[in-house]
Formats: C-alpha cells, sequence, structure tokens
C-alpha cells in the first residue's frame, strides 16, 4: 500500500503561530462547507413540514417514511429489516431496499421530537457538511500539506455535480463521508502488530456503511479493489507491496468476519429471504451515463442557471458526471503537470488514480454508448459485466460517481505542489488561478427546487382514524400508495413518528419480486382497483364500471383486508396535478356514496 504522503518530505509544523494559521484555516473550510449546505438545502430550510423536493418528492417521502418506520420498529421491538405495514398482505423486505437503518436509531429520537420532514432535511444537510469535512480531514492529515489544497479537493468532492443532484432527496448517496473513512481505515490494515484491532474497526464501518448506502459500498469496494491492485502491480511498488501482504490479508479477514457476522441477518434476507428478487427492474441503457454528458454542465449549477445545462440524465436526481469541458481539461494539465515531477512512487499512484478513473468512466457508459442522446450500436463492458450477480443490481449511470472523488484528489495534489513549489513567472501563477476559476466556478451549486406540498389531512394528524381503522387494520388513500403516490406512507409516517400507533396500507413505494425473468418492481404488481384510481387520477376521466368492475374491486377489497378508504381533498401527485374530483366519482360509483369525515371523503368497507 502506498506510505501516507504526510509523511514524506519536510517536518509536521510546530511553532504556535503556524498552529493558529491552520486552525483559523480548518475553521474557514468547516464555515463553507456548512454555508454550502445550508445554500443547497435552503429551499426546504424555509418550512420542511411545508416544502418538498420538486424533481424527487416520492424518494424523499420514502426516506421520510424509512426515518419514521426504522424509529418506530427499534422503540417497539420490530424487526427494522422486514414490514407488514406496506404491501398488505405480502409485507416488504427492506434488506433488498434502502434502509439507512442506523440514521433511523441515531435520529429516532429528533424523528420523534421534530417529525421526520424536518429530520430529513437535517441529515441531508449534514450528509452534505460531513462529506465536506471528512475529506478534508483525510486530505489534509494524511494526503496533502497545504490546508488550501485540502480545502479545494475536499470541498469540490462534496459539492461535486454528482453530490448536489444526488441531494434531491437521496440520504444514501450523499452519505459521502462514509467514502474518506473507507479509505484510511482500509489503508491502516497495512500497519504491522495492528491487523486485529484494524481488521475490527473497518468490519463494524462497513457494516455502518452497507446499513445506510449499500450501493455506494459496493462501488467504493470496487474502486478501492482496483486502484490497491493496479498500485501494487506496479514495479516501483511491488517489493513494499509483498512485505505488507501478509498483514494486510489478515486485517482484511477479520474485516470480513466482523462485517459477515455484524451483517449475517441483512445478508440472509437480501439474497434469500421472502420478497426478494434478483436485478432490478430498471433499464441500464437508460440509466446509463451519456459520453456527452461528462463535457456537460449540470443543471443546479451556476452554468445551469445561465442556461448551459443539459437534459441528458434519465432524471435531474442522476446527474452523476457533468463535469464541463473547463473542468475536464483543467484535470487532465493536473494529471501532466503532476506526473512530469513526481518521483516513481507518485506516479505510480497517479496512474492507479487515473486507472480507475479510465475504468469507471467506460463502465458507466452502460451495456450500449450514448452520444448526446443518440444510441449507438458500440457494445461497452457493462454488457458483460453487468450480467454478474449484485452487479446486475446497480445502476450503470452511478459509477460515474467514483471519478468526482479522483479529480478531487487531483486537484488536491495540484494545488499542494504549486503552494509547495511556486512558478517562477507571476503569469504562470495567474494561468493557473485563472484555469482553476474558469473550472469551477460555472459548478458552484445553486438551491434544490422545492415546492409546497399537500398537507396531510387533519383525519390522520388529529388521530381520528383510529376511530375507523380497527389495531393492525389497513386503511388506504385512493390512488393507491405507489411511488408516483407518496401519501399513503406520508400519513404513515405521520402516525408512527406521532406515537398515534399503527395502520396497514396496501401497495407503497418500495422496490420488491414481480418484475420480468424474476428482476425486482416498484411498488406491487397492479390489480384492477390501483389501476381504476391511476386512471383517474392521471387523466380525469370515470372509468367504465360494470357488474365485472365490481366484483374484481371487491375481490381486491378481500385480498388487501381493506377496512377504510380515504379520499383527501388534496393528493399529491409526484410527476402530475391529481384530479381529487375524478376520484370522487370513481370511488362513489365503486364504493357507493362517501361519508364526510374532518377534511377526508371516507369509505367504509364491510368485512366480506
Amino acid at each position: 500500500m502506498p506510505s501516507s504522503p504526510s509523511l514524506a518530505t519536510g517536518p509536521a509544523p510546530a511553532s504556535p503561530p503556524r498552529t493558529v494559521r491552520d486552525r483559523r484555516a480548518d475553521l474557514i473550510v468547516v464555515l463553507v462547507a456548512l454555508a454550502l449546505a445550508v445554500w443547497v438545502t435552503s429551499g426546504l430550510w424555509r418550512d420542511p413540514n411545508v416544502r418538498t423536493i420538486t424533481v424527487n418528492s416520492s424518494d424523499q417521502a420514502l426516506f421520510e417514511w424509512l426515518l419514521a418506520f426504522g424509529g418506530h420498529a427499534v422503540t417497539h421491538w420490530e424487526n427494522p429489516l422486514f414490514t407488514y405495514l406496506i404491501n398488505v398482505p405480502d409485507g416488504v423486505n427492506l434488506a433488498v431496499n434502502t434502509t439507512i437503518t442506523v440514521y433511523a436509531v441515531v435520529f429516532a429520537p429528533l424523528t420523534y421530537l421534530i417529525g421526520p420532514p424536518a429530520t430529513f432535511l437535517v441529515i441531508l444537510t449534514l450528509n452534505l457538511l460531513a462529506t465536506a469535512l471528512v475529506w478534508y480531514w483525510l486530505l489534509s492529515r494524511h494526503l496533502v500539506r497545504s490546508q488550501l489544497a485540502a480545502g479545494v479537493g475536499a470541498l469540490f468532492i462534496a459539492y461535486s455535480p454528482g453530490m448536489v443532484s444526488h441531494a434531491n432527496a437521496h440520504l444514501n448517496w450523499t452519505a459521502g463521508w462514509l467514502v474518506p473513512l473507507l479509505i484510511w481505515r482500509l489503508f491502516a490494515l497495512r500497519r504491522a502488530g495492528h491487523w486485529l484491532r484494524d481488521g475490527v474497526i473497518l468490519g463494524v464501518l462497513v457494516a455502518v456503511a452497507f446499513s445506510i448506502a449499500a450501493e455506494g459500498l459496493f462501488f467504493a469496494a470496487l474502486a478501492l479493489g482496483v486502484f490497491v491492485a493496479i498500485w501494487a502491480l506496479h514495479p516501483v511498488n511491488r517489493v513494499e507491496a509483498r512485505a505488507v501482504l501478509p498483514t494486510f490479508l489478515r486485517g482484511l479477514g477479520v474485516t470480513a468476519v466482523v462485517a459477515g457476522v455484524l451483517l449475517s441477518y441483512p445478508l440472509w434476507l437480501h439474497f434469500a429471504g421472502p420478497q426478494r428478487f434478483h436485478g432490478t427492474g430498471f433499464d441500464p441503457v437508460i440509466h446509463s451515463e451519456d459520453i456527452a454528458a461528462f463535457a456537460a454542465f449540470p443543471r443546479r449549477s451556476l452554468a445551469g442557471e445561465a442556461g448551459l445545462g443539459t437534459s441528458l440524465a434519465p432524471n435531474p436526481t442522476e446527474e452523476n458526471s457533468f463535469f464541463g469541458i473547463p473542468l475536464l481539461v483543467l484535470t487532465v494539465i493536473c494529471f501532466v503537470a503532476l506526473w512530469r515531477r513526481a518521483d516513481a512512487h507518485r506516479r505510480a499512484t497517479l496512474w492507479a488514480l487515473g486507472v480507475v478513473a479510465l475504468i469507471f468512466t467506460v463502465l458507466s457508459f452502460g451495456p450500449i454508448a450514448k452520444v448526446d442522446g443518440r444510441r449507438t450500436d458500440l457494445p461497452m463492458p457493462f454488457d458483460l459485466v453487468g450480467q454478474l450477480p449484485v452487479v446486475n443490481a446497480a445502476l450503470p449511470a452511478r459509477l460515474a460517481l467514483v471519478v468526482a472523488p479522483v479529480i478531487g484528489l487531483l486537484l488536491a495534489y495540484a494545488v499542494d505542489q504549486l503552494r509547495a513549489a511556486p512558478p517562477r513567472h507571476r503569469s504562470t501563477e495567474l494561468a493557473w488561478l485563472v484555469g482553476f476559476a474558469v473550472a469551477l466556478v460555472p459548478l458552484l451549486p445553486t438551491p434544490l427546487l422545492t415546492d409546497e406540498r399537500e398537507p396531510i389531512p387533519r383525519f390522520i394528524t388529529s388521530g381520528t382514524w383510529r376511530e375507523y381503522v380497527s389495531p393492525d387494520g389497513v386503511l388506504t388513500p385512493v390512488p393507491l400508495t405507489v411511488d408516483i403516490y407518496p401519501d399513503g406512507q406520508r400519513w404513515q409516517a405521520y402516525a408512527l413518528s406521532h406515537r398515534q400507533g399503527e395502520f396497514e396500507i396496501p401497495g407503497g413505494f418500495f422496490l420488491g419480486p414481480g418484475g420480468p425473468d424474476g428482476r425486482g418492481r416498484i411498488g406491487p404488481v397492479p390489480r384492477t382497483l390501483s389501476a381504476l384510481m391511476d386512471q383517474a387520477g392521471r387523466t380525469g376521466l370515470v372509468p367504465i364500471v360494470t357488474d365485472g368492475t365490481i366484483r374484481e374491486v371487491k375481490s381486491d377489497l378481500r385480498h388487501w383486508r381493506i377496512e377504510t378508504v380515504v379520499l383527501a381533498d388534496e393528493v399529491h401527485g409526484a410527476k402530475f396535478e391529481v384530479d381529487e374530483e375524478a376520484l370522487l366519482r370513481t370511488g362513489t360509483a365503486l364504493f357507493g356514496e362517501p361519508q364526510r369525515v374532518d377534511d377526508v371523503w371516507l369509505w367504509r368497507i364491510p368485512a366480506a
């Protein structure tokens, strides 16, 4: 493994004035990182219980539900990885979904105190801040001498286009602070005499990372594995690699055992438990990175605000590269400048970083290359790699997220080199300054787009629902809960976090079985009632109801054990406006005349 660059040259600073300046530099980085985190999420801070992320309100509702359910499960001694509260009667295997169990447990007191929406916002903001600070710590303490270099690298990584894009409600992918910790503890395994302790620490960290961002952990493990292999095989490092290999492997073995024990039940649920599936229902061609996207600008950036953003991503949450041509050019220049002045050992590190960036860039293109939105006939390596177990559940476009830390490291190394040996000519120094400004200023993030969310009905917030649903009974809003109609889980999250009790719902926003070829799908397989309500809410047209339709709907009601059907005055549609009047007329045609309770229309369903 590479030796710590912090020990490469020069004594550690010891004078009091330098110590004071270092602390001020640290404070400046903290303040800048905090300001950017609050700036990006500022639209939600206006009122987290009223505002929602415009482009991904369904995922926000899902993570709010996960926080409420996870806290409820732990405080009520229920299984946090499998639930029957949604998708009645089959339940949902949360181990094959994004569970964020650690967050749900750690922040459970806050969730009970201020509610899931506000807790979601706190975690999202802390994720961005912590990512910047932990990367800054790793860079400044272990990889570069200059705190300016560490700040530039860390702030770029934390607020890179991919991170800002995933800040559109992804609490898992914005937990980028896990990656520098994994890097730090992985390279600690080479220390002789500490392999047991270091292996245990890394094993616990792996278990934590799995429970927050399993897909991100998988990508980090792949990237680190490629880096270590390329670095160790370089001729200049082979002797050192052979010397530390036994200690490293012993520590890695301990890591595997500790993580395996801690994750034994989640892994069993994931690969062999009920309601599992193999692969996801997402099309890897659609969810692959467009080659032109690497040179494009993201929408939530200064360049995007100036009209230079594009729609090359499948949705605004998946702008995983979008570095822009100036940054790509600067990265190449930094790499060449570093290479020219590097010794053999530093070149081995640069070579390994370059290979990692190239491999993950090409893999992110998915099974078939796309250029500026047009599919080509050129097959890509992911066409083969994507058939492997576990890999077939990954979205290839997200592999591009690995490239941002590599760029951040190269920027930090370049600034560090410039600080250590400033250019002889002032014009050269000015050229570097202009180059960094031209490359990075257009990528400065702008706030996430937010809108007002539909309020949770007073029927739920007042607890009136308990008069119409038996203990552990089934209530459903209409339309039935899926990703584009998240109200059911929003209502359930409110009830759980406010200790009102439990009610079950059919459907939900989750990944479960039922997709083609044994793959997963979002939500349950549609039935007649859910299809009719979706048609009415989406189109505003009341479907034709026949005796056969009534029989099928009654069968659905028995299957789901529904006791109460509820229509709110304002229904949230994540992708379009919902026609509540058409839903009311459809419900009346199917269930008869409703009754008005508080601020909802309600149908009582007699037991079969």
